[in-house]
C-alpha cells in the first residue's frame, strides 16, 4: 500500500515536497495500522519459521524411529521445511495487506512447471524412494540393475552408483532401475553352479560319471546338502551332455566353477574322454552319366 501511494503521479510531475506530502499522509492516517500489520507479519514469519522446523524434526524422528533410510528421512524433512514455510510466507504478506489470491496462483502454476520440466528427475526420486522402503539391494550387493551388472557401492535418491567387476564405476538413474528387473546375486548365503559337461558317444557313461562325482567330492567347498546333481541332460547331435551342479557358499561361487572347468578338462584328458565339437559328415555320391 505504502509503495502504491509512493508511486501515485501529482500534477504529472513528482518533486521532493508531493514525496514528502504522500509520506506524511500516509503515516498520518495509515502508518499505526501498517506498522502493526508490519509486526504481526514479522511475529508470523519468525514463529511459522520455528514451528516449521519443529514440525520438521518431529518428522525426521518419527521417521528414525521407523527406520526409514537417513538419506529420504533427510530429502523427505527439507520438502516438508520448504512447504511450511511459503505457507508461511504467504500467511505474512497477507497480513500486510496484498492480495495472497494472485501469488498462490502464481506459485501453482510455477509448480506445475517445474513438475513438468523435471519429470525425468521427480520419477528417479519416487523409484528411489521405492528402492530405500523395498531394499531390493543393500550397498556391498552384487546385482544386474538397469541392464549393468555390479557392487552397489553409494545409493542416492535419484541414482545408485555401481562399480563393475573390471572396476567401473557407473551411476544409474533410479528410474532405469525401477523400471526393470532387479537380479540381487549376494541376497543369498549359497548359489548352485550349472555347468553342461558333454562327451563323446563312444565314451562310456558310467566311468564319466564316476569322474565327474570324484571332483565334486575333492572339492571340499562344494556343500553336501543340498546334494549336488549330476545326470545326462539329453542326447545332443554331436554329443551326450551331463548337468554339473553343486551348490557351494556365495563368496566361493567364481572360483569353484572357474576351478571345476579346468578340472573337468585335465581330468577328462587324462582319463582318454573326449569332449566333442560340433561336426557334419558330408557324403558325396557321383553324378549320373
Amino acid at each position: 500500500m505504502l509503495f502504491l501511494l509512493l508511486a501515485q503521479e501529482v500534477d504529472g510531475a513528482f518533486t521532493l515536497a508531493d514525496l514528502w506530502n504522500q509520506v506524511a499522509k500516509f503515516l498520518t492516517e495509515k502508518g499505526a495500522a501498517f506498522a502493526l500489520n508490519f509486526l504481526v507479519a514479522l511475529l508470523i514469519l519468525l514463529v511459522g519459521r520455528w514451528v516449521a522446523k519443529l514440525i520438521r524434526r518431529i518428522a525426521m524422528n518419527l521417521m528414525q524411529r521407523a527406520k526409514v533410510d537417513e538419506t529420504l528421512s533427510r530429502f523427505l524433512g527439507n520438502i516438508i521445511y520448504a512447504g511450511l514455510l511459503v505457507l508461511v510466507i504467504i500467511a505474512a504478506v497477507g497480513q500486510l495487506g496484498i492480495d495472497t489470491t494472485s501469488l498462490a496462483a502464481v506459485l501453482a502454476a510455477g509448480g506445475i512447471a517445474i513438475g513438468l520440466a523435471l519429470k525425468d528427475s521427480l520419477g528417479n526420486f519416487a523409484s528411489g524412494v521405492m528402492l530405500v522402503l523395498l531394499k531390493p539391494f543393500a550397498v556391498g550387493d552384487f546385482v544386474n540393475a538397469g541392464g549393468i551388472s555390479g557392487i552397489v557401492e553409494e545409493i542416492h535418491i535419484f541414482s545408485t552408483r555401481l562399480r563393475t567387476p573390471d572396476n567401473i564405476q557407473i551411476t544409474i538413474p533410479n528410474g532405469q532401475i525401477g523400471s526393470g528387473a532387479i537380479t540381487n546375486y549376494s541376497a543369498k548365503d549359497t548359489r548352485r553352479i550349472d555347468l553342461t559337461v558333454g562327451c563323446s558317444y563312444q565314451d562310456d557313461l558310467r566311468a564319466v560319471r564316476e569322474c565327474l562325482e570324484e571332483l565334486i567330492a575333492a572339492d571340499e567347498r562344494i556343500l553336501d546338502d543340498p546334494e549336488p546333481v549330476i545326470a545326462v541332460e539329453q542326447l545332443g547331435a554331436s554329443s551326450v551332455d551331463f548337468i554339473v551342479r553343486p551348490w557351494v557358499a556365495r563368496s566361493d561361487y567364481a572360483d569353484v566353477r572357474w576351478e571345476l572347468n579346468e578340472k573337468i578338462k585335465l581330468a577328462f584328458d587324462q582319463r582318454g574322454f573326449t569332449i566333442p565339437y560340433p561336426q557334419q559328415d558330408i557324403h558325396v555320391h557321383g553324378m549320373p552319366k
